[in-house]
């Protein structure tokens, strides 16, 4: 199953439609999804590693894009559909916590949980509801972001072939610790808060 998906991923990046895909996935990832979008860049971008920096600036993009319509769901719809998202990742009782954080760290929040495995997902809601100023938001978000998805384009354009040999030799392991690093970053975001 791993391998069929990973061939599909690394098959998209030749269709016309892959960075609808990409940016589909990466703004879903900012207000509601909980799969980050390198499961699509990096077998993307390693397909196409002359193409990673365009899959980074979407994936920047949309994921700003999507941060903005978490920011939203904050800010407008936090008593139903940001506490509904909230409580579906168990972090119901951190959101007051994070929301005084935002007093003091409010730019550092957004610039460090940017770019760590802390689901943005988190911040982008909070940061509505806290009321944080919305062109700061966006301004940090494009910094954490774009640094975070910029990073995996430099090492997949300069390193690809050397990487993609070693993923698709040990798939499993790399597809496993994937899934421990996006655990952990959801088990980080509760304790931290």
């Amino acid at each position: 199953m791993l391998r069929r998906l990973y061939d599909w991923c690394i098959a998209a990046a030749d269709k016309p439609y892959a960075v609808w895909i990409i940016g589909l996935v990466s703004f879903a990832e900012s207000s509601c999804f909980p799969v980050p979008p390198d499961i699509m860049l990096i077998p993307m971008s390693l397909a196409r590693p002359r193409r990673a920096w365009l899959y980074a600036l979407v994936c920047t993009l949309t994921s700003v894009a999507g941060g903005i319509l978490g920011y939203a769901i904050g800010a407008l719809l936090y008593d139903s559909l940001g506490q509904w998202l909230i409580s579906l990742y168990h972090l119901g009782d951190k959101v007051e916590v994070f929301r005084e954080q935002y007093a003091k760290w409010g730019a550092w929040v957004i610039l460090l949980k940017g770019v760590t495995p802390i689901p943005y997902k988190l911040v982008t809601i909070t940061s509505g509801f806290a009321g944080y100023s919305l062109p700061l938001f966006v301004l940090f978000s494009l910094i954490s972001r774009g640094a975070r998805f910029f990073i995996v384009a430099l090492l997949l354009n300069r390193y690809g072939d050397v990487i993609r040999a070693e993923i698709e030799k040990r798939l499993t392991m790399w597809v496993t610790l994937f899934a421990i690093l996006l655990i952990g970053g959801f088990v980080i975001a509760v304790r931290m808060l």
